[in-house]
C-alpha cells in the first residue's frame, strides 16, 4: 500500500479537493471552498495546509465566524444541497461564534462542514489562551457545545482518526434524509502532527445521492386514501427543491387538480401565478391557502418538515374527517402529523402515485372553489399594494391602539412609505431573475404573502431557525452559487442588520455585488407586534431614546444607514418616497459594487392574521385585563388543534 507523510491538516485540504456527489447522472465537485478566519487555533496548522494543498478549492476570507457560516449555508442551499462550503475558525471564540449557524444549517437540513480549532490534545500547555477549564472534565472545550446543533460531530486527537472521521462526515453531508451541520474538531497541535496516510484516502471519491423509491406497499395505501377524499390540499415543502421534484409536482396536481400550498423552503419551486398555486399557507400564509387547508379532507405534505408555521400550530386543519400522508426521504418527518408515510424521494413517490392514481381515475371535487379564493386574495394582494399613509386618520395594518407611535415615526424619520406597498414596488421593479434572501422579522411573513416568484428557484428564506444576522452573509453566498449574471438582494430589517453584517465587506473584497434592502422601521417590529397582540406593552422591541418616563419612550434613534454602509464603500441610497425608490431600485442594477437602500418605512404597516393562529406562551396568571383574554383564546384555540 503506498503511503504518504502529511500533517493532518494538510491529509484533510488533501481529501477535500477529492471529493465529488453524483445526481441523476450529474457530476460535480462537492466541496465548493473554504470560509477562513484565522487565529492562533488554525493559521499555522490548518493555514499552513491551506497554503500548501490547495488546488481547487477557493479561499475566502471571513469578516465573523457566524457571518462565513451563514454564507456557506445560503450558497449550499441555492445549490440545492449539491455543493458546500467548508468554515474554519479559530479555538474559543472564533469557534462559538459559529453554534449558531451550525444551528441554522441543521434546522433546515442544510449541509455545511465546520472546523473549528481546539485545545491542546496533549493538555501540556493548558489553560491556553481562550480555553474554558471545566473542573469536573478536562476533555471538554468550546466545541463540545456544536454537538446539540450538530447532525454529526467529531473531535481529531490522533492523526490517523481523520480518515474514518471524514468518511463520515461525508456520509452525512450527502444525505438528503439526514443532512445538516458536520463539525470536525481540530486541535491545534494535532494539526501539525504527521502521519502516514495511505494515498487511497486521497482518490476521488464520488458520493451518489440516490433517488430512494417508493414501496409498492405505500403507494397502494396512499392510493387508496386519495380515492376516498374530494377535497385534497398538496404542501410544497423543501424537498420539492432539494430532489428537483417541482415537475412531478406540478403534473401531480393538475392532472388531479389539486390545490397546492407553499412552505418558506418550498416557495419558488414553482411560479407564484400558477392557476393551483394558493401561495403561503399557515402562520404566514395568505387567505387563500388558509381557507382551503382548513376545509380540506385530506393534506398532501411532500418534503415539509411541518413546522409551527406551516401547521398554524397543527391549529389550521380543522376538517374532523381530515387526513395526511406524507411523501418525504427522512423517516422521522415521514411520520409526523400520524400520517401514512412514503418514505422515499419526493420525485420517486409523487411519480409512483401519480401512475397508480391515473390508472384509476382520480379527480378532485374542486369546481370553483381554488378560483375563488385566489380571486379573493389577489384583491388583498391588490389593496396591500396601494396602502398610503393618511396622516392622524392612519389605521395601520396591525392595530394596537399605536396610532401616536406611528405619528411620532412620520415626524422623526419625515417618511409615509408602508412596508406593504415598499415591497410590492421593489417585486415590480427588479429583475425577473433575480434572488431574494431573507430570514427574519416580518419581511419573512409579508413575502411569503405577498411575494411574486416570476422564476424559480429565485426564493432563498432561512425560516427554519429564523435567524436574525443571516440575511446579509447569506447573500453573498447565494452570489457565489449564482453567478455575475445575476442579481441578488437581501431582505432585511433594521434590527437584524444590527446584529450582523460583517459579510458585506466581504462581498466589496471580493468583488462580489450584494443588493441590501434594508426596511428601518425603528425596532424588532415582529416581536413588538406579538408583545402586545398578547395582551402585553411595548418593552424594549422599538428603537427610541429614553424619555422622561424613564422609558423608552421619546424620539426614534433616526440612524442613517445609507451613511453607514457608505462609509465601507457601498453604494447607498437614503428613500422615504416612492419616487426615490423606484429611482434607487433603477440604479442599483447600473452599479457594479454592492448596494444598500435605507428605506424608512411605517411600523405596523405590515401584513398580518389571515385566518391563522399561533401557539405563544401567554402568562396563566396576570393583573391585566388583555393578558387574560389573550389567555382565554389560547386555551381555545389549543382545544380545537391536533395534539400530535
Amino acid at each position: 500500500m503506498k503511503k504518504v507523510k502529511l500533517t493532518m491538516a494538510q491529509a484533510l485540504v488533501r481529501f477535500l479537493e477529492n471529493q465529488y456527489v453524483l445526481f441523476d447522472g450529474i457530476e460535480k465537485r462537492f466541496v465548493e471552498g473554504i470560509f477562513m478566519l484565522p487565529g492562533h487555533g488554525n493559521v499555522v496548522g490548518l493555514g499552513q495546509a491551506i497554503e500548501q494543498e490547495v488546488r481547487n478549492l477557493k479561499v475566502y476570507q471571513g469578516k465573523n465566524e457566524q457571518g462565513m457560516a451563514h454564507a456557506a449555508i445560503a450558497f449550499a442551499k441555492q445549490k440545492l444541497r449539491k455543493q458546500i462550503f467548508a468554515c474554519t475558525s479559530s479555538v474559543g471564540p472564533g469557534a462559538a461564534n459559529m453554534v449558531t449557524a451550525a444551528a441554522t444549517a441543521t434546522a433546515n437540513n442544510i449541509p455545511v462542514l465546520l472546523l473549528p480549532g481546539d485545545v491542546f490534545a496533549t493538555r501540556q500547555p493548558d489553560p491556553v489562551l481562550q480555553q474554558i477549564e471545566q473542573t469536573h472534565e478536562l476533555t471538554i472545550s468550546t466545541n463540545d457545545a456544536f454537538k446539540a446543533v450538530c447532525r454529526y460531530w467529531d473531535r481529531i486527537v490522533r492523526p490517523e482518526q481523520l480518515m474514518s472521521a471524514m468518511i463520515n462526515a461525508m456520509r452525512v453531508l450527502t444525505d438528503p434524509a439526514d443532512t445538516g451541520a458536520v463539525c470536525i474538531a481540530l486541535p491545534q497541535d494535532v494539526q501539525g502532527e504527521a502521519y502516514d496516510y495511505p494515498e487511497s484516502f486521497f482518490a476521488k471519491r464520488v458520493h451518489r445521492i440516490e433517488r430512494r423509491p417508493a414501496p409498492d406497499y405505500a403507494v397502494e395505501e396512499v392510493v387508496n386514501l386519495i380515492m376516498k377524499k374530494k377535497k385534497p390540499i398538496m404542501i410544497c415543502g423543501g424537498g420539492v427543491r432539494y430532489s428537483e421534484a417541482a415537475e412531478s409536482f406540478r403534473t401531480f396536481a393538475e392532472t388531479f387538480n389539486i390545490p397546492f400550498a407553499e412552505t418558506q423552503a418550498g416557495k419558488s419551486a414553482i411560479i407564484t401565478d400558477h392557476p393551483l398555486n394558493l401561495g403561503g399557507i399557515g402562520v404566514t400564509g395568505n387567505s387563500a391557502a388558509n381557507e382551503i387547508a382548513k376545509d380540506a379532507d385530506l393534506v398532501i405534505g411532500v418534503g415539509t418538515r411541518y413546522t409551527d408555521f406551516t401547521t398554524s400550530s397543527k391549529w389550521l386543519f380543522q376538517n374532523e374527517d381530515v387526513d395526511f400522508i406524507n411523501i418525504n426521504v427522512s423517516e422521522f418527518h415521514a411520520y409526523k402529523m400520524n400520517a401514512v408515510k412514503v418514505i422515499a424521494d419526493a420525485r420517486e413517490g409523487l411519480d409512483a402515485i401519480y401512475k397508480a392514481l391515473k390508472a384509476r381515475k382520480y379527480q378532485s371535487g374542486y369546481t370553483i372553489e381554488i378560483k375563488q379564493a385566489k380571486e379573493k386574495w389577489n384583491k388583498e394582494l391588490e389593496r396591500l399594494s396601494k396602502i398610503n399613509y393618511k396622516g392622524k386618520d392612519f389605521i395601520p395594518e396591525v392595530n394596537d391602539d399605536n396610532a401616536l407611535t406611528i405619528e411620532q415615526y412620520y415626524k422623526d424619520m419625515e417618511s409615509c412609505l408602508t412596508q406593504t406597498k415598499v415591497l410590492a414596488i421593489i417585486n415590480q421593479n427588479i429583475p425577473k431573475d433575480a434572488v431574494v434572501i431573507g430570514s427574519s422579522g416580518s419581511l419573512p411573513g409579508d413575502m411569503q404573502r405577498m411575494w411574486s416568484v416570476y422564476t424559480p428557484e429565485t426564493y432563498n428564506m432561512e425560516y427554519g431557525y429564523s435567524c436574525m444576522g443571516y440575511e446579509i452573509s447569506g447573500a453573498l453566498g447565494v452570489k457565489l452559487a449564482v453567478g455575475e449574471e445575476r442579481e441578488v438582494y437581501a431582505m432585511v430589517g433594521d434590527g437584524s442588520f444590527l446584529m450582523l453584517h460583517s459579510e458585506l465587506i466581504t462581498s466589496l473584497q471580493e468583488g462580489k455585488k450584494i443588493n441590501v434592502v434594508l426596511f428601518d422601521n425603528e425596532g424588532f417590529g415582529c416581536i413588538n407586534n406579538l408583545q402586545v397582540s398578547q395582551g402585553n406593552k411595548t418593552l424594549v422591541t422599538e428603537f427610541r431614546f429614553r424619555g422622561e418616563s424613564g422609558e423608552h419612550d421619546g424620539k426614534y434613534l433616526n440612524i442613517d444607514y445609507a451613511k453607514c454602509a457608505e462609509g465601507y464603500g457601498v453604494k447607498s441610497y437614503r428613500v422615504t418616497t416612492e419616487e426615490e425608490l423606484i429611482a434607487a431600485l433603477k440604479d442599483v442594477e447600473e452599479q457594479s459594487v454592492s448596494t444598500l437602500i435605507d428605506i424608512k418605512v411605517l411600523p405596523k404597516t405590515m401584513t398580518s392574521g389571515y385566518g391563522s393562529w399561533w401557539r405563544v406562551g401567554v402568562a396563566e396568571v396576570s393583573n391585566k385585563k388583555e393578558v387574560k383574554n389573550a389567555y382565554s383564546n389560547l386555551n381555545k384555540c389549543i382545544e380545537s388543534a391536533r395534539k400530535y
